[in-house]
């Protein structure tokens, strides 16, 4: 029965293929890594794992099946463990990368479709090595007041900017996702340094920081999005969070599904 269900969505073409026939998909696709669309709304193909643990990470909720990315997504993740532990912080906890064949996610994501997006969580208490079952359940900590107005600088240290730094100075990078809580507390900290121009707030992000990478070079079919506005974003735009419009967005009207890009069709069966 399981067979003849990924058999009937696989005949389903990419554009009306639920999130659930993506996560469904097992194994990537092989070959050189190609990556269509964004990673909004996008595929690859040719996306390796990242292993388990490695030299100053620990990759969890690997049940979920999202430890794949293109390679310059898993040379980022190596590069900023390896960094954060000359750094003599302790191993960094690797969350959601993308699925096999990337496409959307039935819950969690509205990104990380196109093997570039990797969330690393911003806990810097010692780790010993877990075995993969018992990092299934770990809690994330907010690192922000309940209100959201700052960090809170009961959890909060230099630690974690200088992490975050660490993140925003990646080769490649397109940008870093935290929250607008964390944002301010790194333009207090360290206002007008120019890496904080790659740090940007959004939703959520209290526990842990989302990395963006650009598209890789000879990625014709990859998508990126407009690059960050110049400055620190220590600005009105980070002021704008706090606003009754950002914490009580209206609501709208609901769209029409997102229509994956046609040659997402081959990789979805």
């Amino acid at each position: 029965m399981v067979g003849l269900l990924l058999a009937l969505l696989a005949s389903v073409p990419a554009a009306a293929q639920p999130a659930a026939s993506w996560a469904a998909l097992q194994t990537p696709v092989p070959g050189a890594p190609r990556i269509i669309g964004s990673t909004g709304l996008g595929c690859i193909a040719g996306a390796v794992a990242l292993p388990t643990e490695g030299p100053g990470w620990q990759a969890v909720r690997l049940s979920r099946n999202r430890n794949w990315g293109h390679p310059v997504t898993i040379e980022a993740v190596r590069g900023l463990a390896a960094r954060a532990r000359t750094a003599g912080l302790p191993d960094l906890w690797i969350g959601d990368l993308s699925q096999p064949r990337g496409g959307p996610m039935p819950f969690g994501h509205a990104s990380h479709q196109a093997g570039l997006d990797v969330d690393v969580w911003l806990d810097l208490a010692p780790k010993p090595l877990l075995p993969p079952a018992q990092r299934e359940q770990i809690r994330e900590t907010s690192l922000v007041l309940p209100d959201e107005s700052d960090v809170d600088p009961a959890r909060f240290t230099e630690g974690h900017a200088r992490l975050i730094r660490m993140a925003a100075e990646l080769p490649g990078l397109d940008r870093v996702l935290v929250n607008h809580g964390i944002k301010r507390g790194l333009c207090r900290m360290h206002g007008g340094e120019a890496w904080l121009r790659r740090v940007r707030p959004w939703r959520g992000h209290d526990s842990h920081m989302h990395i963006r990478m650009r598209c890789p070079p000879g990625q014709g079919e990859c998508r990126d999005i407009a690059p960050p506005p110049p400055g620190d974003g220590c600005d009105a735009s980070l002021a704008w969070w706090l606003s009754e419009e950002a914490r009580h967005p209206p609501r709208r009207p609901p769209s029409p599904p997102p229509v994956m890009p046609a040659a997402c069709t081959a990789l979805a069966r």
